[in-house]
């Protein structure tokens, strides 16, 4: 059942994200282009986003526990430190100069585009690389001197 619904809810947030247009490039890098062509659709969709968000939060956060789980994991550190704010940064510039963000990018996939590949493909190796940099990391700070 965990899987069934986190499935539909993956489809429900990648229509979504295909019907607000948010999955096509040229529109998310036109709300970056505030001299040029510039469409404020982007901030359209994040405004609803974080309203339904907050509204959301407020409303399934009065339960003791979630409706498919034991318990909610919820972040307990407010820190904002050099890897949040370079990971941050690395995310924006990656959205800026590609115009996807994982968000609408995974949905686009659909197309076969070779650039949509691409970029998931850059993504998953981002992702790795940071993994590997973020163990070795831990590593050499623990390791015996």
């Amino acid at each position: 059942m965990r899987l069934f619904s986190a499935y539909l809810i993956g489809l429900v947030f990648g229509l979504g994200i295909v019907l607000a247009g948010m999955a096509n490039p040229a529109k998310v890098l036109n709300f970056f282009d505030i001299a040029g062509t510039w469409d404020p659709s982007l901030a359209l969709v994040m405004v609803s986003a974080l309203t339904v968000t907050g509204l959301g939060y407020r409303f399934v956060l009065r339960r003791g526990a979630p409706v498919l789980g034991v318990a909610f994991h919820l972040p307990t550190s407010r820190l904002i430190d050099r890897p949040l704010v370079a990971g941050s940064a690395l995310f924006g510039l990656g959205w800026g100069i590609a115009g996807f963000c994982p968000g609408g990018a995974l949905p686009a996939l659909g197309t076969g585009r070779p650039d949509v590949i691409l970029f998931v493909a850059a993504m998953i190796a981002g992702m790795y690389a940071a993994r590997l940099w973020r163990a070795r990391t831990v590593a050499r700070r623990y390791a015996p001197a």
